[in-house]
Order: C-alpha cells, then structure tokens, then sequence
C-alpha cells in the first residue's frame, strides 16, 4: 500500500468509525450513564474485536459467506435480535447515582463488546469495504495484518469520542429524568438502525 492509498484508507476509516452506528451510539449512552474510565473496556472490545474482523475477512473469511450465504442470515438476524436486547437494557437503565433497581447495570465488558462486533451489521459493512476497496489483488499476509491494525488505530479515538461526548452531556442532563429520556432515544436510535439490516 502506497503513502497515497494509506492515507485514502485512514480517511475512510475515520469517516466510517465516527459516524452514527450501533457501536457509537452505545458508546455515547455509555459515557454518560458510566463515565469515560468505566467505558473504556467496552472502547477496547470495539477496536480490537473490529480489528480482529478485518484481518479475518482479509485472510479469507468473506469466502466462506460467498460458499454459505445462509450464514450470513443467520448472522443477520442474530445482530438485529441482539440490538433490540441491546437497545431494551438501554431504555430501562438508570443514570448513574440513582437510587432505582436498574441503577447495578453496567457499561458492556471487553469480550462483551468484542463479540458484538460480528453481529453489528455496520462493522461487516466497513470491514468488508475496506478489504474489497484497499487490499490489492495479490496481497500477502502482512498486507491485512497492516489494513485492520490501522483501522484499529484510527477507530479507536473516533469511537472513543462519542463516550466523551456522552461524559460532556452530564453537564447539561444533570437530573435523572433528563437522562431517562436521553437513554430512551438512544435506544430508539439502536432499533432505527436496524431498518437497512431488514430491509436489505
């Protein structure tokens, strides 16, 4: 990869991790219900577990989903049943501090948010993306490894802004009711983000 074509790839990256997702929207209900630190976990499983895919579909997995496209349903489907569960915990969480029974709920894990990655629609559309526009036909292992380790580079402080987005957002959603509200829309926004997984 040329120094023209990295940095063609690291703008495509950068647009594609920090415009609205499943993944950014979470991270910005996050770093308000949870704050910055306690989010941070959940920021690590986004990038590593997102890394992790690319290089995946750069040694080859897409080819399995070309031989098996019913697992790619399957996938599908889990992904959409999965962020309704996602944006139903979303909607019934308690802003930190509160006294209510939902206020034990906790930011997503690592693992958690790494797993989630294979089902989150928006992250196999990047990842496939970046493997088909910017690895060169006769590419080598060390090819992908560089492709999904820059990714991971550069998708890391975009997501993580949408969690300091979420921390500056305490400042003006300071009472509890605000934040419900907040949390409910944010889980409106999961569920719209299913429309073009179903209606693909």
């Amino acid at each position: 990869m040329s120094f023209d074509q990295l940095l063609a790839f690291c703008a495509f990256a950068a647009i594609g991790s920090v415009t609205p997702g499943p993944n950014n929207t979470m991270m910005l209900a996050s770093g308000l219900n949870h704050g910055f630190v306690r989010s941070l976990p959940h920021l690590a499983g986004i990038s590593i577990g997102f890394t992790l895919m690319v290089l995946s579909i750069g040694l080859g997995l897409h080819a399995v989903f070309v031989q098996l496209p019913a697992l790619q349903a399957v996938l599908k489907y889990a992904g959409a049943a999965y962020l309704l569960w996602l944006a139903w915990q979303l909607a019934k969480s308690a802003p930190m501090g509160s006294q209510s029974p939902a206020a034990g709920a906790k930011p997503m894990s690592f693992l958690a948010a790494a797993a989630f990655q294979w089902v989150n629609p928006k992250a196999w559309v990047m990842a496939v993306g970046a493997v088909t526009t910017y690895l060169p036909h006769s590419f080598q292992a060390h090819d992908a490894l560089l492709l999904a380790l820059v990714f991971g580079v550069v998708n890391a402080p975009c997501v993580g802004a949408w969690a300091a987005f979420g921390v500056a957002m305490r400042r003006v959603l300071q009472d509890a009711r605000s934040v419900r509200v907040f949390n409910f829309i944010a889980a409106g926004l999961l569920v719209a983000s299913l429309y073009p997984i179903l209606a693909a």
